[in-house]
């Protein structure tokens, strides 16, 4: 069995009324309390943020992503200039995942879309085989063939240095058989082994492995597939793949694997984010949390906000033309306190950069506020009456 020298993972409060719980992650890069949300660096970078502005936000973990970094700049760049945190000067914990939501996505732009089941026309082109050896992809880049295996994934992840990795898995879409499903479920277990055995060849005590919870929208496989990460010896699970086509769907999902996943380790929840989804999932057992859209929606004027029906306001709507008030004090940052909407409103019409950058500090530090608020709801067991305070 690997032992994870320099990680722990804490349970430190449970919910009577639950599976919600306070934990803290323990890395060689710091400490986190969790429930928390991993804010996406997709490409060693968060979008228009600085490691700094995100710290100032109230950020305390990221992530960035293993195959569009191998394709620019390539590991062994970034492994030279001393690895992800002294080249994207981030000194907190890191994740990196594994290339395999790529496996059956990479280059098609409704990928999301048909991860959770709403589009039904998917066709990637990008893809070129998968086979019991892995991924052969051709670059959205420059069009070269690019090869991921298990082994192949762990050894990029390795070089890029993050603290958590994720195991090598297939991905699989909402549209296909169960038969299909199943077939690639068995085969990411494989290539869990597989990839455990190589992070194990050069294991130093430096970064840590997740297995990774598949299935589609099947409760059988769902479970078997979460009962076998919890027998081999990873440092933490997430759950991925398909997540069906519907909110209860999704539901399902979750509240199948988790009974059968390990007890004491970490959870994460690959690729889930809405104010919302946190709340629901939280409750279920879920302790970390990652999605682009903090940062998506600001650049599109769209602003995080508690109590807002849909969650956000969008800056760009006339409506705020005149407005002379400050997005949220109680984030407690120039972005969220000092500027008026009025402001940021001129910002997008203008097509200046300076509006996206305020309201992606503004939504991390929102959505940070309330991981901090969510921590200390379970504790006090007022989750219920947090949600409502934040959820219109």
């Amino acid at each position: 069995m690997l032992s994870y020298p320099g990680f722990s993972f804490d349970i430190l409060h449970h919910d009577p009324a639950n599976r919600a719980r306070v934990g803290r992650l323990s890395t060689p890069h710091g400490a986190i309390e969790t429930p928390n949300y991993i804010f996406c660096g997709t490409k060693a970078a968060l979008k228009a943020l600085t490691p700094a502005q995100a710290r100032e936000a109230g950020a305390d973990i990221i992530l960035s992503n293993t195959y569009h970094l191998l394709l620019q700049p390539g590991e062994d760049l970034v492994q030279r200039m001393g690895g992800l945190h002294k080249f994207m000067q981030w000194d907190g914990p890191m994740l990196t995942d594994s290339g395999g939501f790529q496996v059956f996505s990479l280059g098609h732009g409704s990928v999301a879309d048909e991860i959770k089941g709403r589009n039904k026309s998917f066709d990637n082109t990008a893809l070129l085989e998968i086979s019991e050896q892995g991924a052969v992809f051709r670059s959205h880049i420059d069009g070269r063939k690019v090869h991921l295996s298990p082994e192949r994934a762990m050894q990029i992840q390795r070089a890029l240095g993050a603290d958590l990795l994720m195991q090598f898995d297939e991905c699989t879409p909402y549209h296909t058989t169960r038969d299909y499903t199943a077939r690639s479920m068995e085969m990411s277990i494989r290539w869990g082994d597989r990839s455990l055995a190589e992070f194990a060849r050069t294991h130093d005590g430096t970064q840590a492995v997740y297995g990774i919870v598949q299935g589609g929208v099947y409760e059988d496989l769902r479970r078997e597939s979460a009962q076998y990460t919890a027998d081999r010896s990873f440092f933490g699970t997430a759950i991925g793949g398909c997540l069906g086509g519907t909110d209860e769907e999704m539901h399902g999902v979750v509240a199948w694997s988790v009974p059968h996943i390990h007890p004491s380790r970490p959870v994460h929840f690959l690729g889930i984010g809405r104010m919302r989804d946190v709340f629901r999932f939280v409750r279920l057992g879920i302790d970390t949390f990652d999605c682009v859209i903090p940062t998506r929606l600001a650049r599109h004027g769209n602003a995080f906000l508690q109590g807002a029906p849909g969650e956000t306001i969008n800056l760009k709507n006339a409506r705020f033309r005149n407005d002379p008030e400050p997005l949220d004090p109680r984030n407690d940052i120039p972005a969220s306190r000092d500027f008026s909407k009025a402001y940021i409103h001129h910002l997008f019409r203008s097509n200046e950069i300076l509006g996206l950058q305020i309201l992606a500090q503004h939504n991390v530090a929102t959505l940070c506020r309330m991981m901090r608020e969510i921590r200390e709801a379970i504790k006090d067991g007022t989750l219920d009456e947090l949600e409502q305070q934040w959820i219109a």
